[in-house]
């Protein structure tokens, strides 16, 4: 008995002593567009509720219509005809990072051109690989109208981009809140040029128009009108379930759905970094 346990023991160090299974690319994409990412809270119809439409994940619909711009989001799988179904790996990517398509034309907000080009080499491809994995939905999306110029371009192409350790640190939280989930965009208010990230970064303010009315994004900064008084875990409820802590329902557009598949590491990640940013009052 006693060489047994030994036995035991042994094996069960040597396990321990193993590395890990290397997360593969569609597993890492999967993780990503079904939670940080939630690319589909644009790109996926939904009810009037917010919620999205079974049946009809990435096929694209309406997403905002203002004095600006009609923008639809396009059916982004891979069916051939009305998605993305011809498009290589290297125009998907470029047109993610640089919102540029295959035919050179320029995708418009409210895609975050400026935040998504932080996203990693490894992250991108594996979001491509999820959206090759994805059933092909044949739904034809209307072109975006724009009542304001596009750029020629977002900047120089992107080239390289590494990797940030994820864990619990700020700085993997500003990755996630900035290109992974753009949380840092929605939540800044309107400059001349975009979001005023230079002066207030994160202060809330800005107006989404939907099926469920209007809403207001929150102040996500250390100030009294932000996230001062919340605590971690009030933070964290309000991302993931859309629940304020005394219990009332926040609106859409924020996908709770999708962030609710986030690990608890990353939310804490993203919390972390919440709390670097300077304090601002919610513009008036």
């Amino acid at each position: 008995m006693k060489a047994r346990i030994t036995m035991l023991v042994g094996g069960a160090l040597a396990l321990a002593a193993m590395p890990a299974a290397a997360e593969t690319p569609l597993e890492r994409g999967t993780y990503l567009m079904q939670g940080p990412a939630a690319c589909g809270n644009c790109h996926t119809p939904i009810t009037p509720q917010g919620l999205p439409i079974e049946g009809q994940e990435l096929s694209g619909r309406l997403v905002e219509d203002n004095e600006f711009f009609t923008a639809y989001a396009p059916n982004i799988t891979p069916d051939t005809e009305t998605g993305i179904g011809g498009w290589t790996d290297e125009q998907i990517i470029t047109a993610i990072r640089e919102g540029k398509r295959p035919d050179g034309s320029i995708i418009g907000p409210p895609m975050p051109m400026g935040l998504y080009r932080g996203i990693s080499d490894s992250d991108a491809k594996a979001i491509v690989a999820y959206l090759r994995s994805v059933p092909p939905v044949k739904n034809e999306v209307p072109k975006s109208t724009y009542r304001i110029p596009l750029p020629p371009a977002y900047g120089p192409p992107v080239g390289e981009v590494a990797d940030v350790t994820p864990g619990v640190t700020a700085e993997y939280g500003a990755y996630l809140a900035g290109p992974v989930a753009h949380c840092i965009e929605c939540h800044t208010p309107m400059g001349e040029r975009g979001p005023d990230f230079e002066n207030r970064l994160g202060a809330g303010g800005f107006e989404f128009h939907g099926p469920w009315g209007v809403s207001v994004t929150s102040n996500l900064t250390p100030h009294e009108d932000g996230l001062a008084g919340r605590s971690d875990e009030d933070i964290a409820k309000m991302i993931t379930t859309g629940t304020r802590p005394d219990g009332t329902p926040m609106l859409p557009p924020m996908g709770y759905n999708y962030y609710a598949n986030m690990s608890p590491e990353d939310v804490k990640a993203i919390i972390a970094y919440l709390r670097t940013l300077p304090p601002q009052p919610t513009p008036q």
